[in-house]
């Protein structure tokens, strides 16, 4: 339902009874001031016959609609309110309850009748305590505690055994109840910026749950028994006072592995070489030395941050790592590299990190040696790179094609990498298709190309497309058969209009757009893309953002600064991207 009545005004008792027939829901929020309590027949919106039944008797059985709907849910968010009444237990068919942002300092024991409660989100008010009774919510699933200030929780909430999203981020626990072992349902749970020392080992035995953020917190050590959570995707310890990172042996499912602003001094080889999913892995403003050649194992690693270090070399062999996209090694007394390179950027880095690896191939800066049997175009060719790196290389030589012999020296040499960025190209170069059966990470960013090619849809591997900084309006719908590709990066071109196609590539995990002239997105289409964790729509033509990307929970970074909306304001877009999610979802008609 839209919002029900004008700003600061008591909704109308046959406005609330309509709503709550057609809807089953009323939403009275954001700075619809009811003073400082809710008006008692919002409580009695179930019980008591609107008024027109009164005025007209004729009501046959089917148009007494009043007695055919139960209120299911009741948005109350972004008000005043200091007291919520015990008589909320007159609305027992309740599945969802929102009294976030308001100004309550306790919560009535009443919640705990309210047995069909599937969602409560009492976030960001001056809560102190949890009632007992709201451990009787057998069927609660989503349960929002943040910005309060909690200092304990009720022993029983491991009764709450179908909960599946539990924040408790921003209050003031020292610790955490033993039964939170029984949450075995449990999918995402955030503890970030409490006063926490130590997690219970029985953490352990929530075996569903794929994210664990801990951040600010005073943990000096992590349990042991963290290591069996099989189901672990992302796990956050920025900002503790930890000295070393945790073994995991068995969450062979890791993606992200956040431990930055800590103590720790030393990278063990048995830190890394179980974490075969990890895709990020940041350890900056440590105190690490050193970084072991097993760091190489992680082959999916795509960002790694080791920022303000005591790190003085690196192993030369972490340029061969196929998905990086992200080195930051700012900060750290390294002997070897450059400053200047350091500001190049992270391609520019790797390349140089490749060419120092000692093997017993010519190095990357030489020229193979010409022989009798070397073809006169071989001579200029780095068939170094192609043979051993498995990369083609042709960029920064301004360039308006690239040379057939480039693409003749590969031969029966399969190359998974391909750089032709920084040139003049105009379109991509027809022969690409030639390396269709082992291609999966193209780069032809920084050129003049106006269109994508059909020759280019059909590198049925491919995993990452770089096609930033170029001339594109549109994308073909043959790219459609790009079943594998997880990342592409279109900014700085000339879209206006999130193209149609990125919605059926459901394996796209990033989708980088920023600095072109977006319009609009499609925040049903984007639900789809199940996959989908960043998305950057920076600095586009967004009048306003629909609150159903709200829904889009899978999304880890949404970025949205620099559009002409009104809404979420720049306050809200700083807190990040939960903070944006959980306001869009709080706009959603209901």
């Amino acid at each position: 339902c839209p919002d029900l009545y004008p700003l600061a005004c008591q909704p109308p008792r046959a406005l609330l009874f309509a709503a709550a027939f057609w809807c089953g829901s009323v939403y009275l929020a954001d700075r619809c001031v009811f003073a400082l309590v809710v008006p008692q027949h919002v409580w009695r919106i179930n019980l008591d016959t609107p008024e027109e039944a009164h005025q007209n008797l004729s009501f046959g059985a089917a148009d007494r609609w009043w007695e055919q709907t139960d209120l299911t849910k009741l948005i109350l968010a972004s008000n005043k309110l200091q007291l919520l009444s015990e008589d909320v237990k007159l609305l027992p068919a309740l599945t969802v309850l929102d009294v976030h942002d308001n100004q309550l300092t306790s919560l009535p024991s009443a919640l705990g009748q309210l047995e069909n409660l599937q969602k409560l989100d009492v976030s960001h008010n001056k809560l102190k305590s949890i009632p007992e009774e709201l451990m009787q919510l057998s069927h609660l699933k989503s349960l929002l505690l943040q910005h309060n200030e909690l200092s304990h929780l009720p022993d029983g909430f491991g009764q709450l055994v179908n909960l599946e999203e539990l924040d408790l981020s921003n209050n003031h626990l020292t610790d955490i109840p033993t039964s939170f072992a029984l949450l075995i349902n449990l999918v995402r749970l955030n503890l970030a910026c409490n006063q926490l020392k130590n997690l219970p080992a029985d953490i352990s035995a929530m075996k569903s749950l794929r994210q664990l953020d801990c951040t600010k917190n005073y943990l000096e050590t992590v349990p042991s028994e963290l290591a069996s959570m099989a189901s672990l995707e992302q796990l956050y310890l920025r900002k503790n006072k930890l000295r070393s990172l945790p073994e995991l042996p068995s969450c062979k499912l890791l993606k992200e592995l956040h431990a930055g602003e800590n103590q720790i001094e030393i990278l063990n080889a048995e830190n890394l070489k179980h974490l075969n999913s990890l895709s990020v892995l940041e350890l900056r403003d440590n105190k690490i030395k050193s970084v072991p050649d097993e760091i190489t194992l992680l082959q999916k690693l795509e960002r790694l941050d080791l920022a303000n270090n005591d790190i003085s070399r690196l192993p030369y062999t972490l340029g061969n790592l196929p998905q990086m996209k992200f080195l930051a090694l700012e900060g750290n007394p390294l002997r070897t590299i450059r400053r200047d390179l350091l500001q190049k950027g992270t391609q520019e880095l790797l390349k140089y990190l490749r060419s120092k690896i000692q093997d017993d191939g010519p190095s990357p800066n030489e020229e193979p040696p010409v022989t009798a049997m070397t073809l006169p175009s071989e001579s200029r060719i780095n068939m170094h790179a192609i043979t051993s790196l498995k990369l083609l290389e042709y960029s920064e030589k301004q360039a308006a094609v690239i040379p057939d012999e480039m693409f003749n020296a590969v031969r029966s040499n399969p190359v998974t990498t391909v750089n032709f960025s920084k040139n003049q190209l105009t379109a991509i170069p027809a022969r690409i298709v030639e390396l269709k059966d082992s291609v999966c990470d193209v780069n032809f960013g920084f050129n003049k190309i106006s269109s994508i090619s059909l020759e280019l849809c059909m590198l049925h591997k491919l995993t990452h497309l770089d096609i930033r900084n170029n001339f594109l309006t549109s994308l073909p719908e043959e790219m459609e058969a790009l079943t594998t590709l997880q990342v592409i990066n279109l900014s700085f071109n000339r879209f206006k209009a999130f193209p149609s196609v990125l919605y059926r590539i459901l394996a796209l995990e990033t989708v980088l757009l920023s600095n072109n002239q977006v319009g609009s997105i499609d925040p049903l289409q984007l639900k789809k893309m199940e996959k989908l964790g960043t998305l950057d729509l920076q600095n586009n033509d967004l009048l306003q953002v629909p609150p159903e990307l709200g829904n889009c929970e899978n999304l880890r970074t949404l970025l949205l600064e620099g559009n002409p909306f009104r809404t979420p304001r720049a306050a809200i877009l700083a807190k990040g991207t939960a903070a944006v999610l959980e306001y869009l979802r709080s706009r959603i008609p209901t």
